[in-house]
């Protein structure tokens, strides 16, 4: 089944004239199901599905050009017929790429704890492209202030000249979407300080948005506060994760008994360094997919690779492109194995928003190119005046 899938995007036997860049939206019923769905066709004809504002699903030209037709409502028929026409393949073959299209997206509801970034044997974009003309991610930094008892000492206070409120971040949500921005991090400092950080949820998710939170968990133990968050439309979830902290550790167990997908960050420092396999071991045991890794110092990279390598050995994924918050536990100072996919993605894949609304290319960067409120977002992207990518 599989190698059917993919012989489906293999199969070009010449390039058609890739479909005009655009963002379209429906709700459509297949086998029963209501599905509803947001396509972005970036330049040469590639795309992104959002799927009942939960997943993104990359696509190439010809997965996007079928979810086109299908948002569009084209008849089957028609479908069919410019598939014939465009890719030269039979009747049959055309029909059953179609029909394959929709199991998968099927498949997708169906899937629990699904990763908000999924292929499912589709053709996978080359990430940190310079197609990307809008950035998949807007990283917001809600507050610079942390968990009370954890130290901001790496939070860049002093560039920050107010806290936007609720009305003024849902603007800038707003203002992303009808940018094209498909996908929103909610991070700090420590988001769940806010008080709205439930209604922001809900409010970009009622935009079509996929939402993720990074915090450090300690909210999360109150179930009524987590299922608050879920009940808002919450897609993913990082904890920051405190070995010496109980609390931390219950926070990871109650997130994995719900159905959301959860990653975990381990800072590695001097105080843990000689205990990395068995907290991996816990964390691998316990039913976490997948992990971020980040070190407080230049002198642990060789830690860090250790823990990079047996991490991998172990069956977790590693996710190294989500903004760590700023904290002295898990400072984006030295983050040796992200730096260069966070170079290459910054401006690209993602930005970075304080919480005042300027706009960084990715945290950690000295140079804002805009404030997101105020500013028109034709000025901010053409500020980006990005590197070539490798």
């Amino acid at each position: 089944m599989k190698s059917r899938i993919r012989s489906f995007f293999d199969r070009i036997f010449y390039t058609p004239t890739p479909l005009p860049p655009g963002t379209f939206q429906t709700i459509m019923e297949i086998n029963g199901v209501l599905y509803r769905l947001h396509l972005r066709i970036e330049q040469e004809g590639k795309g992104l599905l959002i799927v009942n504002a939960s997943t993104i699903l990359h696509l190439n030209r010809t997965a996007a050009e079928i979810a086109f037709y299908l948002i569009n409502k084209t008849p089957i028929e028609q479908i069919i017929s410019s598939m014939m026409r465009r890719y030269q393949v039979t009747a049959d073959i055309a029909a059953q790429d179609v029909e394959n299209f929709k199991i998968r997206i099927e498949s997708l509801i169906q899937t629990p704890d699904l990763d908000p970034e999924t292929f499912l044997d589709m053709e996978r974009i080359e990430r940190h492209t310079d197609e990307l003309v809008t950035p998949i991610r807007l990283d917001c930094a809600l507050t610079y202030q942390s968990s009370e008892g954890a130290s901001s000492l790496y939070a860049p206070l002093d560039r920050v000249k107010r806290s936007l409120d609720t009305e003024e971040w849902k603007e800038i949500l707003k203002k992303s979407w009808n940018a094209g921005i498909p996908h929103i991090i909610f991070t700090g400092g420590e988001p769940t300080i806010r008080p709205d950080l439930e209604e922001l949820i809900q409010y970009a998710e009622s935009l079509g948005q996929v939402t993720g939170v990074i915090t450090d968990g300690l909210r999360l133990t109150d179930s009524d506060y987590l299922h608050k968050l879920l009940n808002a439309g919450l897609d993913h979830i990082m904890i920051i994760l405190q070995p010496d902290e109980e609390q931390s550790w219950e926070a990871i167990r109650d997130v994995l008994n719900e159905d959301i997908y959860l990653s975990v960050h381990l800072t590695i420092n001097e105080k843990n360094r000689n205990r990395i396999p068995s907290i991996l071991r816990k964390i691998k045991d316990m039913g976490v997919k997948a992990l971020s890794l980040s070190v407080t110092s230049t002198e642990l990279v060789n830690e860090l690779s250790y823990a990079s390598r047996t991490s991998a050995e172990m069956g977790l994924h590693l996710v190294y492109d989500l903004p760590v918050p700023y904290s002295v536990l898990n400072p984006v100072g030295v983050e040796m194995e992200q730096h260069e996919a966070t170079k290459q993605g910054a401006g690209r894949s993602w930005l970075y928003i304080e919480p005042d609304g300027d706009v960084l290319l990715g945290q950690g960067s000295e140079v804002c190119i805009g404030n997101f409120l105020t500013d028109p977002w034709e000025t901010i992207s053409g500020n980006r005046k990005l590197e070539p990518s490798k």
